[in-house]
């Protein structure tokens, strides 16, 4: 099997004298990231710092939801209000608790659960906008990162507070209003509503309330999938930690990474069960196999293949023990099967080039139908039917998505007359 060349490092490295040709009030040395606790959201942030190589000078702050109890089904409604109506949901259940407790029933009506929103730094848009306006003369600009559909109103409203003393990247598409933030990185199929095909798809009563509605501008960064960790820095670090664990293994190493259904993209069982048949069709050709599952994988789904593959020599599953295996997974497998639901694993494994092959495709609806057509075209990933021979692998350019937005962001920066401060210019 030919050597896998993983991708370069991102582009954004700069020495003393072009970073600093904006002035020091114009080089970013400092970011801040607003995440939603979510990991995919968070980990697209830290890849985009990663790659503008300022990894290590940013601060995480979190818009978080009150969890458990009827939480779960209040996720549709805006953050702020979600939090009034939790607050108040506790004084009623805290005011019950007492009654049922004066009268000595040891009872209570319902269980609220702990949040853990004390243990986390709450995104404040009013306090972070007066650090980037009272720091921006001795620090220069702030550069802000945020993602996810909770992450919008905060990050906003920074850019309404400190519009000359920051600048505002939103990861994932807002929906509408894009010139409430200086630059949105978005993946390409975000956009399938406005195609030909979409729109044939759309009752014409329904056409004014799908969004996006008008093409990307020009501060639209598109991607093919999402942004991530794995740039070839981290590979080549996993691939350093986990040398004793992996490199022994017999090869061909198949990994196989499994995700959970979702509202466009269905399956249960009968995809594990097809799933199963047809890697016990592939065994033959592999070395090793190892199986990951995700948070979202259903018990009755993860259970089929424990079932079916736990005893077998040549397979091992992630119990999610220990450390994740992840990184380590993407630097020392020789081939990739993954559920078609999940774009931040196709993501990361494209970004190898090595060879992908995807499951339940045909199940995808909508833009992430899309999505899987467009890796497919760029010759990416191809259809897993159990026929295959793992040792046969091909190679395409890598997926760059990450370092090509950062070079975007670099670039609108400079619109601005700002510069980015890396850590490799601190050393010069």
């Amino acid at each position: 099997m030919r050597p896998i060349r993983l991708p370069e490092p991102p582009i954004g490295r700069r020495g003393t004298a072009e970073v600093f040709e904006g002035g020091i009030c114009g080089a970013i040395k400092r970011v801040v990231v607003i995440g939603n606790g979510f990991s995919g959201a968070e980990n697209q942030c830290i890849g985009l710092v990663r790659a503008l190589g300022l990894f290590g000078r940013h601060s995480l702050y979190r818009v978080t939801r009150p969890r458990g109890g009827i939480n779960k089904w209040l996720h549709w409604l805006p953050v702020s209000l979600h939090k009034k109506v939790d607050y108040i949901i506790r004084q009623i259940c805290s005011y019950s608790r007492f009654q049922m407790e004066a009268r000595g029933n040891k009872m209570v009506p319902f269980s609220v659960e702990k949040t853990g929103l004390s243990d986390v730094l709450e995104a404040d848009a009013e306090q972070i906008a007066m650090m980037a306006r009272n720091t921006f003369e001795k620090d220069g600009p702030l550069l802000v990162v945020a993602s996810g559909r909770d992450t919008i109103s905060v990050a906003s409203c920074i850019k309404r507070l400190a519009r000359e003393n920051a600048f505002i990247v939103q990861i994932q598409h807002p929906r509408s209003r894009l010139n409430r933030f200086d630059l949105v990185i978005t993946p390409r199929h975000d956009y399938y509503p406005l195609t030909p095909h979409a729109q044939r798809q759309i009752p014409w009563f329904l056409q004014r309330w799908i969004t996006p509605r008008e093409p990307p501008d020009r501060h639209v960064v598109l991607t093919v999938g999402a942004l991530h960790l794995a740039d070839s820095a981290a590979l080549r670090s996993a691939a350093s930690v986990w040398h004793d664990e992996l490199a022994p293994l017999p090869k061909p190493l198949l990994v196989v990474n499994i995700g959970g259904p979702t509202s466009s993209c269905q399956y249960g069982v009968d995809l594990a069960k097809q799933l199963t048949a047809m890697l016990q069709n592939v065994l033959w050709s592999c070395g090793s196999v190892r199986i990951s599952f995700s948070r979202r994988t259903p018990e009755k789904v993860s259970e089929i293949l424990l079932k079916e593959f736990s005893t077998n020599p040549k397979v091992y599953i992630w119990d999610g023990e220990g450390h994740n295996p992840h990184m380590g997974h993407l630097a020392w497998a020789n081939a990739f099967v993954i559920t078609a639901d999940s774009v931040s694993m196709l993501s990361e494994a494209c970004a190898t080039g090595k060879p992908v092959y995807v499951i339940g495709a045909e199940r995808c609806t909508w833009k992430f139908a899309d999505f899987q057509k467009s890796l497919r075209e760029r010759g990416a990933v191809c259809p897993f039917t159990g026929k295959e021979n793992i040792s046969d692998g091909w190679s395409y350019p890598p997926l760059n998505d990450t370092a090509d937005a950062a070079s975007q962001v670099i670039k609108a920066l400079a619109e601005r007359g700002w510069t980015v401060h890396t850590q490799s210019a601190c050393s010069i």
